[in-house]
């Protein structure tokens, strides 16, 4: 099998893709687009997906690929920029890929999914979360993650269970994501009946971090919800420490990784996060699970939905009898499929029917549900 990449492999990733290397690709195989960040800061997720796809891939062309025909990853990089997702999207029309997984940000997979969308390609995606990419009803394209506005629901109602007379700040920074997900958040928030005592955006620096943190403790702030990703918002929530500040942080799916643990120290511990359900716990996953942990990788963050991802797109080929991206997009809308996630269907938008976000705590290093309050 061969796997074409955009970038140079480190020792892991070249173990990983030892079993999936062989000949040139023969004219029946299946050509399957992986479009993630192999460039900017949301390569740590990237790299979860594409594991996860990778895993897929060879477990799925050991028994045969999809309807008989073995599978060959055409990997490219979109940065998580929307032009370079485009430009990932119009190189997979040309070279004839009618199957993608990705992308990985919601500002691409929105650009992009318009290409795929007019040219009859389907996308799924392992992590984008905005709801107006399947909220459009475009019909080749689904995800196996959860909405951002169901995300934020959830954010809302524990900030108003758990903290409903505590000064609450809602943070944004300057990325798309982070500000629809505070702004959503602060919108449902507010419709309980529960206000914010600051709403605001920085931009993410050392000494921005570091003024707005001496902002929000002069403030009284009890506890802070912030949309950013594990870089920004460990940079912040560790800069804060430092300087004397330790409210109750609430972050969002994009810090869970391993990484936020890492920059955000022992600060980290008691962080609260919204994340999909952990499916490395369920037993549908448990051999997908061990499997890695035979190559010493933990399957955390969007490893595992990674992998659900190219198995969707598996089964639905193999129930249609076919490799058509018609065939197996009216396969996905109509049928239920056991997956690393469990028995799921997609709804009419595209939408995964498995269960939504829970909420997390974060401890030595490590991410665990939390209790009940």
């Amino acid at each position: 099998m061969t796997v074409r990449r955009s970038f140079a492999l480190g020792p892991a990733s070249l173990a990983l893709l030892a079993g999936l290397l062989s000949a040139a690709p023969a004219a029946a195989d299946v050509r399957v687009g992986v479009a993630v960040p192999r460039t900017g800061p949301y390569v740590t997720v990237g790299e979860q997906v594409l594991r996860g796809v990778e895993a897929a891939a060879k477990d799925a062309n050991a028994r045969g690929g999809i309807n008989g025909e073995p599978i060959v990853l055409d990997v490219q990089d979109d940065s998580c920029d929307s032009n370079q997702a485009t430009a990932v999207a119009n190189h997979y029309v040309h070279s004839g890929v009618r199957l993608v997984v990705g992308h990985v940000c919601s500002n691409a997979s929105l650009a992009a999914s318009e290409v795929y969308a007019a040219n009859g390609i389907v996308m799924i995606t392992a992590a984008s979360v905005a709801a107006r990419l399947t909220d459009r009803g475009l019909p080749t394209i689904f995800r196996v993650c959860g909405r951002d506005d169901d995300q934020a629901k959830l954010s809302a109602a524990i900030l108003a269970e758990r903290f409903r007379d505590r000064k609450i700040a809602i943070l944004s920074d300057l990325s798309p994501a982070s500000r629809a997900l505070a702004a959503a958040t602060k919108d449902n928030l507010n419709r309980i009946g529960v206000n914010e005592a600051l709403a605001t955006a920085f931009q993410p620096s050392d000494a921005d971090a570091a003024a707005l943190a001496d902002r929000l403790k002069a403030a009284g702030i009890d506890v802070v919800y912030y949309g950013g990703d594990a870089q920004e918002m460990g940079r912040l929530v560790r800069i804060a420490a430092e300087r004397g500040f330790r409210p109750q942080w609430f972050g969002t799916s994009a810090i869970a990784t391993s990484d936020f643990a890492k920059i955000a120290g022992s600060a980290s511990n008691g962080v609260l996060m919204t994340f999909y359900l952990d499916p490395s716990r369920k037993p549908e996953a448990q051999g997908v699970v061990n499997a890695f942990k035979a190559q010493g990788v933990e399957a955390d963050g969007s490893m595992i939905y990674g992998y659900a991802a190219l198995q969707a797109l598996v089964e639905a080929g193999n129930f249609a009898h076919s490799t058509d991206p018609a065939a197996i997009a009216k396969a996905l809308r109509g049928e239920r499929f056991d997956l690393v996630l469990g028995p799921v269907g997609f709804d009419a938008k595209g939408d995964i029917t498995a269960q939504g976000y829970v909420l997390y705590v974060w401890r030595d290093g490590n991410f665990t549900p939390a209790k009940a309050n």
